[in-house]
């Protein structure tokens, strides 16, 4: 059966919260409480296969022509199979009819954003306001995420 992929609904804020969970507890990714998911579901895409949420990734405007690429996560079972991928390029498209100009994003993992042609830059280069997050981070203050951006 094929895939589906959305903008998120209220109904599967748990099943984000679980995705996104699982990383975060192999520290892979930060977590993000239940409630956040929630007042943030609209920034969210979700793919579903058999009707169940496999992967999902959230889009957020930070200033007037950037966005973050958040919480991009693919369940176990279905990673290294383009869904997260195809959770990018869906993120891409929105920030593009939004007119954002640059996506960023902060990674533990940027082999996968540098494949999608983002490139590394520096904390300084970035919007001081993102870091209003940092405080919550097991790594706080020694940030291990690595920043990339990238050009629409």
């Amino acid at each position: 059966m094929g895939v589906n992929m959305r903008k998120a609904r209220i109904s599967d804020a748990q099943d984000i919260y679980k995705l996104i969970h699982y990383y975060a507890n192999k520290r892979l990714m930060l977590a993000r409480s239940l409630s956040e998911i929630y007042e943030n579901i609209q920034g969210f895409f979700v793919i579903e296969k058999n009707k169940r949420i496999i992967g999902c990734c959230a889009l957020h405007v930070t200033w007037e022509d950037l966005a973050e690429i958040k919480s991009l996560a693919v369940s176990p079972r279905y990673a290294r199979k383009g869904y997260g991928t195809l959770l990018l390029k869906e993120s891409e498209k929105e920030a593009r009819q939004l007119g954002v100009k640059r996506l960023f994003a902060l990674t533990f993992i940027p082999s996968f954003f540098r494949k999608n042609k983002f490139k590394e830059t520096t904390r300084e280069k970035l919007p001081h306001k993102i870091w209003i997050e940092c405080v919550r981070c097991v790594y706080f203050p020694n940030c291990k995420e690595i920043p990339l951006i990238k050009k629409l």
